[in-house]
C-alpha cells in the first residue's frame, strides 16, 4: 500500500485500476475454471472414452479425435495465408498507403463478425454453392476464415514490432529483401506469431455455432474430409441442449480445457524454445 502512495493521486488511481481490473480477471478465470471442474471430474467416467458413441456411454472420444482434425486442417489453411498477407502489409506494401488502411480495416472489421454469420457464409458457399456437402472441409475452411484476421494482425503487430535496425544490418551485409525477412525478421517475430495462433487455436477448439451449419452433428469419427462430425464443443453443445445429459456435458468442457490448455502450453513452450534459442 506504500509503494501505491509513494506517488502522485493521479497515478495511486490509475494503478488501483489495474489492480482491481486484474483482481477481477483472474477472480472470473478461477470462478470459471473452478465450476467446470466441480461440476465435471465428478462424472468423468471410463464409457466417456469409449471409441464409439452411442446414446448409453455418450462418448466424447470421436468429438475429441474430431477437434483435433478440425484444429490441425483450420491451422494448415489460416497460418500461411494470415503470415504472409502480414508479411506483405509490414513488409513490401508501402506503410502508410490506403491499400493497407483499407486491408487492416477490413481484417479487424472480420475479426468483430459474430460467428452464426460465418456460419450461414459457409452454409451458403462451401455446402451449397461448392456442393461440399456438410463435412469437415466446410467446417474447416470456414474456421479457418474466421480466424484469418486475428492471425494477420497479430502477426503484423509482432512483424513491426522488430526494430528497423535488424533490417538495415542485414542490408548492409549484403541480402536482399526476401531473405532479410525470412531469415532474420520473421524469426525475431516467431513468439508473438506464435501467440496469435494460439489465439486462433482457442477460438477454433471452441467454436459452435459456425460448425452447426458447417460440419453437422454426426457422432462419428471423420474417416474422409466429406464426412459429416462433431467437435468436443458442438458436443458439449448437443448434451447439454438436449437436456438429458448435463453431467457428461460438463465431463466434456473438463476434457475440451485440458486439450485447450494442453495446446497452449505445448505452443508457449515451442515459442519460448525458439526465443531462448535466438538469445543464446
Amino acid at each position: 500500500m506504500k509503494k501505491l502512495w509513494s506517488h502522485s493521486p493521479s497515478a495511486f488511481c490509475l494503478r488501483l485500476i489495474t489492480y482491481l481490473a486484474a483482481g477481477l480477471s483472474m477472480t472470473l478465470i478461477v470462478v470459471l475454471v473452478g465450476c467446470i471442474l466441480i461440476r465435471g471430474v465428478p462424472h468423468l467416467s471410463l464409457s466417456l472414452f469409449a471409441w464409439r458413441y452411442n446414446s448409453d456411454n455418450v462418448s466424447l472420444v470421436p468429438a475429441f479425435i474430431n477437434t483435433v482434425y478440425m484444429t490441425f486442417f483450420s491451422l494448415l489453411i489460416a497460418a500461411p495465408l494470415g503470415i504472409f498477407a502480414a508479411v506483405w502489409l509490414a513488409e513490401y506494401a508501402k506503410r502508410g498507403s490506403y491499400l493497407v488502411k483499407a486491408v487492416r480495416l477490413a481484417a479487424e472489421t472480420l475479426a468483430g463478425i459474430p460467428s452464426i454469420v460465418y456460419g450461414l457464409f459457409g452454409y451458403l458457399m462451401f455446402v451449397v454453392f461448392l456442393k461440399w456437402g456438410v463435412s469437415m472441409l466446410a467446417g474447416a475452411f470456414t474456421l479457418a476464415i474466421m480466424v484469418l484476421p486475428l492471425i494477420m494482425r497479430t502477426t503484423e503487430e509482432s512483424l513491426l514490432s522488430v526494430p528497423d535496425a535488424f533490417r538495415e544490418g542485414s542490408f548492409g551485409l549484403g541480402a536482399g529483401k526476401l531473405r532479410t525477412v525470412f531469415a532474420i525478421v520473421l524469426p525475431s517475430a516467431m513468439p508473438g506469431i506464435l501467440s496469435g495462433v494460439i489465439l486462433a487455436t482457442g477460438r477454433i477448439m471452441g467454436e459452435t455455432a459456425a460448425l452447426i451449419y458447417t460440419a453437422g452433428t454426426r457422432p462419428e469419427i471423420a474417416v474422409s474430409a466429406f464426412d459429416s462430425s462433431r467437435t468436443l464443443a458442438v458436443h458439449m453443445y448437443n448434451l447439454s441442449s438436449e437436456g438429458l445429459h448435463l453431467n457428461q456435458a460438463y465431463a466434456t468442457a473438463v476434457a475440451l480445457l485440458a486439450l485447450v490448455i494442453g495446446v497452449n502450453s505445448l505452443s508457449r513452450f515451442m515459442a519460448q524454445k525458439i526465443a531462448g534459442g535466438r538469445n543464446g
